[in-house]
């Protein structure tokens, strides 16, 4: 993950954030902020998937593991899914799979859930402002690194 270019806060941290979302929805809705100039932080990189449905919780311990301060899962509202249910399933598998975290220490402030459709741009632009925020205010994720090192130990 590379360091983002934006003006580093006053404390001189910019968070780096993965974002793991539906290409058909929330994909969509990211492109129509960026179509229609909409500003908002560049701290996120944005990885595509073809439903939220189809994401292995894998990948955010993963993206935390190479070093995300924050992890966003966006996707279709419920009940407009294009393959019908796939976010009904995620967020299913969401809440199995928050108990291991809390159980393992993550700091479950550091993942967002949000459902954004292909025509909330504005709503995109705003969500990733709320969680640069949020995650300036936390700092570095560097706890989770602790609680790496004391699992291989």
């Amino acid at each position: 993950m590379s360091e983002t270019t934006e003006k580093p806060a006053g404390n001189g941290f910019e968070p780096r954030i993965i974002a793991f979302v539906c290409n058909w929805c929330t994909y969509l809705g990211a492109d129509l902020a960026g179509t229609n100039r909409l500003e908002y932080p560049s701290n996120v990189r944005i990885i595509r998937l073809p439903c939220t449905g189809r994401i292995d919780f894998n990948l955010v311990v993963k993206a935390l593991e190479v070093g995300a301060d924050a992890v966003i899962v966006s996707g279709c509202h419920p009940g407009d899914c294009h393959y019908t249910a796939g976010n009904y399933h995620a967020r299913r598998r969401w809440m199995l799979f928050r108990e291991v975290l809390e159980t393992l220490g993550v700091d479950l402030h550091r993942i967002h859930f949000a459902w954004i459709s292909a025509a909330e741009g504005k709503k995109w632009a705003q969500f990733v402002a709320d969680v640069t925020a949020q995650t300036r205010e936390l700092g570095p994720y560097n706890e989770y690194r602790q609680i790496i090192e004391a699992e291989v130990s």
